[in-house]
């Protein structure tokens, strides 16, 4: 659960602010802001933003950080906050999904933090329950460096915008100078000046780095669209039955020893 709340209704009351001019200061009804603080409403994404920059906080700290008299501001690196980050939305003012294709994913490297490039893109929404807070991208992917994720499957993504919060083992969309696009598995957590390792699930390809420097967004992996369904499971040989069950034989036989 978030501290929304709690948390804005310090903030405001440190700056001395009623709801109604910390309403006006954002722009919206004062009502809204009463909604906010007795945790019946939560702002859209946007405003989350708005609000966080407005306190002089990242979105991570405002959500999920306990701030009060005693709460310290964590020290920023490089790696939290590196920009603001381009986005389109709807008509209803919901963010949209943009969809990076093969074709674009060359000219994302120097659009991605073009607005005008970014409303070009093609955009889709989702209704499901996990893609309803943050800002999600969908980038297409070729080659089978990640099977038994085909190529031309579209990963849908969360935008990062602390890469310290990047983990060791799970999968990011990493759009590098470099390398470009890429859909990998990280392999170490993410370090100032450091290299972040970057491995395939296909053990034909071999792991690599790359710089911290060359780096220019990271997006967690959330889920993917493929129209290469699975094909169905084999049946099994007389070889894999005789394996299953040499192995029950030793399982019994383990279990007759204790």
């Amino acid at each position: 659960m978030s501290n929304i709340s709690s948390n804005l209704k310090y903030l405001r009351k440190k700056k001395s602010h009623t709801q109604q001019q910390f309403a006006d200061a954002m722009g919206i009804k004062r009502s809204l802001i009463g909604a906010y603080e007795e945790d019946r409403a939560e702002p859209k994404y946007d405003l989350l933003k708005k609000i966080a920059e407005y306190f002089e906080l990242t979105i991570d700290e405002f959500i999920n950080e306990t701030i009060n008299e005693d709460w310290k501001p964590k020290p920023k690196s490089q790696g939290s906050n590196l920009r603001i980050l381009s986005i389109s939305v709807d008509k209803d003012d919901k963010e949209n999904i943009e969809m990076v294709p093969v074709k674009a994913s060359a000219g994302y490297l120097n659009g991605f933090s073009d607005p005008e490039y970014i409303k070009d893109l093609p955009k889709f929404q989702l209704p499901l329950p996990f893609l309803k807070q943050g800002t999600f991208r969908a980038f297409e992917i070729v080659g089978d460096s990640m099977l038994p994720i085909q190529p031309g499957s579209v990963i849908v993504a969360e935008y990062m915008d602390n890469w310290n919060d990047v983990k060791p083992g799970e999968t990011y969309i990493v759009i590098s100078r470099n390398e470009g696009v890429v859909y990998k598995r990280a392999g170490n957590r993410f370090k100032e000046n450091k290299e972040l390792k970057l491995i395939s699930d296909n053990r034909m390809y071999d792991p690599y780095t790359v710089a911290s420097d060359d780096i220019l967004e990271i997006w967690k992996a959330k889920a993917y669209i493929s129209t290469s369904l699975p094909d169905p499971t084999p049946e099994p040989s007389i070889e894999t039955l005789s394996t299953m069950m040499a192995q029950m034989q030793k399982s019994i036989s383990q279990l007759n020893k204790n």
